[in-house]
């Protein structure tokens, strides 16, 4: 018989959410309806879970983006569907935008209320259910990739799309997330199987079927793909069922260094091309590769530099290390700096992890304008070093940092927030960046996502027939655009 594991995370006390410091909303017709209106959202859900404070309506209006953040005139916690779906029926009366929630830790600004409105903040939901057996599990929105790892951690069972940041798994699928180990694992969209959503209306649906939890299905529409990536501008989701994988029983890390980035990547394509399942193979330029150095006081050389991990058996683990380490020699690399106990493993990753953080380090009250395309890996080598070309000949520092392995790669420009100049030659590269990829048969975002930045980009990747489906299916889902406004199309 499966073993079934039902736990709700509390991460609040019950007071977590009661704010009583009010203050004047931006005097817009939004804002005063919100006004007028917010006796009837506390009666809906309890004056515990609806806000108005400045201090919360800022803090849920911006990400780690360089957008300027745009508060919501009003900040709501469901503690459930249902009350999604109350929420979703108030604005669809009232013609309020809705603006989901989650971490705060998105690179596009997708949780900006360009237009006012509701902001749905979802991290009140924290029930996990683990069916051991099957591999799988499902989690509310206030689960967070790292919640569910410490959760599974007596199961030998893990959920590997590791993102970095320690977003929300549901906002993983809203982004179409995915990371450190997709090369090998995967991204949110090979690893979720089912979704429930609230529409617009206050419908709900779930995407693959009721309670549906198989690893494949020929039934009817792919509705759970369509929802993966659509940032929230077509349904909130509530619910997501996803693929477990058993832990490793042998994992090691390793990094080296090359005299040029051309070496680096094409040792990345070599890899691949000889079939060797890396679980991890990360670049770092030599500008990020200084950057990590400072922040987390590591002493590698600052050269082009590729982190890697495997995952297997010892023997296996042991003989992918062997093929990989011929494969960096013939291409100049050093010696593999071996991580092989999980302390210094986690190290290391961390350090890859907080790369962000590092690179703004770089230059102190700086803001990271952050870029992000995926292409074929064959191609890889020269448009990495198109990019690096093209920030050395700019006035902006931006180190590179890709998950190589799947042909996705970015870099964070550095500006100056008050400099109008600074943000314009940033996206002036971000763009020749984009437009490099779409022209080469790649994507102006391979996990970043569209948000309110790049919405001028996904129009040149699909064409005007194509946009045009995707609107047709954005007006039968939300005829009224509530569902998170000026995101995507």
């Amino acid at each position: 018989m499966n073993t079934l594991i039902k736990r709700s995370l509390v991460r609040f006390t019950s007071k977590s959410h009661i704010f009583t410091n009010q203050c004047r909303s931006r005097a817009t017709k939004a804002s005063l309806l919100s006004n007028q209106l917010v006796d009837e959202l506390s009666g809906v859900l309890g004056d515990e879970n609806v806000s108005k404070a400045e201090v919360i309506r800022e803090q849920h209006g911006k990400d780690e983006s360089y957008h300027s953040g745009q508060p919501a005139d009003v900040v709501v916690f469901p503690t459930s569907t249902e009350d999604v779906s109350l929420v979703a029926q108030f604005c669809n009366r009232n013609n309020l935008p809705i603006i989901p929630f989650g971490t705060g830790t998105g690179l596009e600004a997708g949780v900006s209320a360009i237009h006012g409105g509701v902001c749905v903040d979802l991290s009140k939901m924290c029930e996990i259910e683990v069916n051991v057996e099957d591999f799988d599990c499902t989690v509310q929105p206030g689960v967070t990739r790292i919640a569910l790892n410490t959760f599974l951690r007596d199961t030998g069972l893990w959920f590997p799309v590791d993102p970095g940041a320690d977003a929300s798994l549901c906002g993983m699928c809203a982004t179409s997330a995915s990371g450190t180990n997709a090369v090998r694992y995967g991204t949110m969209r090979e690893n979720t199987l089912n979704l429930k959503v609230v529409l617009a209306d206050g419908r709900i649906i779930e995407t693959a079927g009721k309670g549906t939890r198989t690893k494949k299905s020929s039934a009817g529409y792919n509705l759970t793909n369509l929802f993966v990536g659509s940032e929230g501008t077509l349904g909130l989701i509530t619910k997501a069922t996803l693929k477990l994988y058993g832990i490793p029983e042998a994992m090691v890390s390793a990094v080296c260094h090359f005299p040029s980035v051309q070496s680096a990547v094409d040792t990345t394509v070599q890899v691949l091309q000889c079939n060797i399942p890396v679980a991890r193979i990360e670049f770092l330029d030599d500008v990020m590769m200084d950057a990590v150095n400072r922040y987390s006081s590591m002493d590698y050389p600052v050269a082009p530099s590729l982190f890697l991990e495997f995952h297997g058996s010892e023997s296996h683990v042991q003989d992918q290390a062997k093929a990989v380490g011929e494969l960096c020699e013939a291409n100049g690399g050093s010696s593999f700096q071996w991580a092989k106990d999980a302390d210094e493993r986690n190290r290391l990753w961390k350090a890859r992890h907080n790369a962000f953080y590092a690179s703004l380090a770089l230059r102190p009250g700086c803001k990271g304008f952050a870029t992000d395309c995926c292409i074929a890996i064959t191609q890889l080598t020269e448009h990495v070093i198109a990019m690096k070309q093209d920030i050395s000949k700019s006035n902006l520092l931006g180190p590179i940092v890709g998950h190589v392995g799947d042909g996705n790669f970015h870099s964070l420009l550095l500006v100056d927030p008050s400099s109008e100049s600074e943000l314009q030659e940033a996206k002036h590269l971000a763009d020749r960046m984009a437009r490099r990829a779409i022209a080469a048969g790649g994507t102006c975002t391979g996990e970043h996502g569209i948000g309110k930045g790049k919405r001028h980009l996904l129009k040149e990747q699909f064409g005007d027939v194509t946009m045009d489906v995707m609107g047709q299916i954005k007006q039968s889902l939300d005829p009224k655009n509530l569902m998170n406004p000026g995101k995507v199309l």
